[in-house]
């Protein structure tokens, strides 16, 4: 009988490691910075900073929102949420863009 599986039967295979995808926000990042500035770059250390920054602001707006729907006794999040988490972390101006943004965004996917 056969060993199963040991040193001898199979040292000369190495196992290949799959790779672990990591969703980041870079290819996004480097689109708007080339509509608003098409002329300037961008360093990965800078890049990895606008990541995290983007990804820190999603949790605190997720938070927001999840936070509001249990407040109301809600068991889904929806887009009235969301718009509100939006008011209540982002300052001034910056809620108020991003809110007609946002509004736009949902009207777009709607009526498509």
């Amino acid at each position: 009988m056969a060993p199963k599986g040991g040193a001898a039967g199979g040292a000369d295979k190495k196992k290949k490691r799959v790779k672990k995808s990591v969703e980041t926000y870079k290819i996004y990042i480097f689109k708007v910075l080339k509509q608003v500035h098409p002329d300037i770059g961008i360093s990965s250390k800078a890049m990895g900073i606008m990541n995290s920054f983007i990804n820190d602001i999603f949790e605190k707006l997720a938070q927001e929102a999840s936070r509001l729907a249990r407040y109301n006794k809600k068991p889904t999040i929806t887009s009235r949420e969301i718009q509100t988490a939006v008011r209540l972390v982002l300052p001034g101006e910056l809620a108020k863009h991003a809110v007609s943004e946002g509004t736009k965004a949902v009207t777009k996917f709607t009526s498509s």
